[in-house]
């Protein structure tokens, strides 16, 4: 009866794990700071038919349970247009969809900045994707030129600029 009881709830817990946190499992991730990104970023980075310096000490990312990275860094944009240095402030790479306040954004490499408090997102030719507002977040202590926190829930991340962030979230 005792092995009976054993082999229940070990199978109850099973059935649990397997069909019941799915989806608990796939929200998990890990943040990574700089120490951790700066690991898996490039030296430099191509974006509007130049290569830019990346700032590695000012990197983040987000480690997802199920594999795939989301990293973001800062580069030097000192050999782009004013225009382009207007707006051009990282470097994001992700293998995986996001989505940005409702717009998805494919696996890839982009550019990204924080401008008149939105996050403007580029493609590397840079052409203009997408906006997505940025909300001012002056309660934030220690802001960092670049600094990826956990966000309000255990599936959403954000990815700020010194007091400025935008909220993310992995794309259905």
């Amino acid at each position: 009866m005792k092995t009976l009881r054993t082999s229940l709830a070990l199978g109850s817990v099973l059935a649990a794990a397997l069909f019941g946190f799915p989806a608990l499992a796939a929200a998990q991730a890990t943040v990574l700071q700089a120490p951790g990104a700066s690991k898996l970023l490039p030296d430099a980075v191509y974006f509007d038919a130049k290569s830019a310096s990346t700032q590695l000490r000012n990197s983040g990312g987000v480690h997802f349970s199920d594999g795939p990275y989301t990293l973001a860094v800062l580069v030097d944009t000192s050999g782009y247009s004013t225009a382009v240095q207007q707006k051009y402030q990282g470097y994001l790479l992700t293998e995986t969809a996001l989505d940005f306040g409702g717009n998805r954004l494919p696996a890839g490499a982009y550019g990204f900045g924080f401008v008149g408090g939105q996050f403007l997102v580029m493609d590397i030719g840079a052409h203009d994707l997408f906006r997505a507002p940025a909300n001012h977040e002056a309660q934030l202590q220690h802001p960092m030129p670049l600094k990826v926190l956990e966000g309000g829930s255990s599936s959403e991340w954000k990815l700020c600029s010194g007091r400025d962030c935008v909220t993310f979230r992995r794309a259905q």
